[in-house]
This record gives C-alpha cells, sequence and structure tokens, in this order.
C-alpha cells in the first residue's frame, strides 16, 4: 500500500468529483464539506467516468452520468440499478490541507483498498 498526495482540497469544490491517475488506476475523488472520498473512476456497469457524475451529498453517493446507477461511497456497492458489482474504494484523507489517497500495490491489477474515508 502507497499514500499518494493528489492535490489541495480547496481544488475539488464541495459536492463535487474530480479524477485522478495514481499508478494508472483512474480514481474519482469526491469532497463533501471537508471530507473527501476515493472510488474507482470507472462504472462497473459501463465504461463511462464516474467522476463526470453527479454527487449526492447527503446520501454519501455518486451517480454515473450514463444509466444513473449510484453508488455508496463508503463501501463502493451500486445502489441503483442497472449496475450490480461494486467499484473499489480507496481510503483518503486531507493531511495539511492535501488529499491523500492510499492504494495497494495491486491496484492496476484489480484488486482493491480496504475502504475508508477520513475528515480533516
Amino acid at each position: 500500500m502507497s499514500e499518494h498526495t493528489l492535490g489541495a482540497l480547496a481544488d475539488i469544490e464541495s459536492g463535487t468529483a474530480s479524477r485522478f491517475e495514481v499508478d494508472g488506476v483512474g480514481i474519482a475523488v469526491v469532497r463533501i464539506d471537508d471530507a473527501v472520498y476515493a472510488v474507482a473512476d470507472i462504472c462497473s456497469h459501463a465504461h463511462v467516468s464516474l467522476s463526470g457524475g453527479e454527487v449526492w451529498c447527503d446520501e454519501r453517493e455518486i451517480e454515473c452520468p450514463q444509466h444513473g446507477s449510484t453508488f455508496d461511497l463508503t463501501t463502493g456497492e451500486p445502489l441503483a440499478l442497472p449496475a450490480t458489482q461494486p467499484v473499489a474504494v480507496y481510503p483518503a484523507k486531507v493531511v495539511d490541507g492535501q488529499i491523500v489517497v492510499t492504494v495497494a500495490d495491486d491496484a492496476a491489477t484489480g484488486n482493491t483498498a480496504p475502504s475508508g474515508t477520513v475528515t480533516s
């Protein structure tokens, strides 16, 4: 497992997602107030970037912009069809105003890091 600093928390508006790439893995980082969440950026149903989807702050979910599946930001579980498979969740935190995400060394092979969210 390795930690990666992705950028400043201030660069992501609350209630939105931004796409980052870490060791060839696309990650959607979602900011809700001062909390950050990190999930695999590609929908498990179709090859669509989740970072382009709507963030549902109160529910802690992100919606796939193509078919409307929603995913729990804390577990990666799909909460609406057509997706039936979860997306990977990566531990994320804010350290000195910077977003830090932990990615398993074998994440590029499809294995995932344990879920987790840390707020500043």
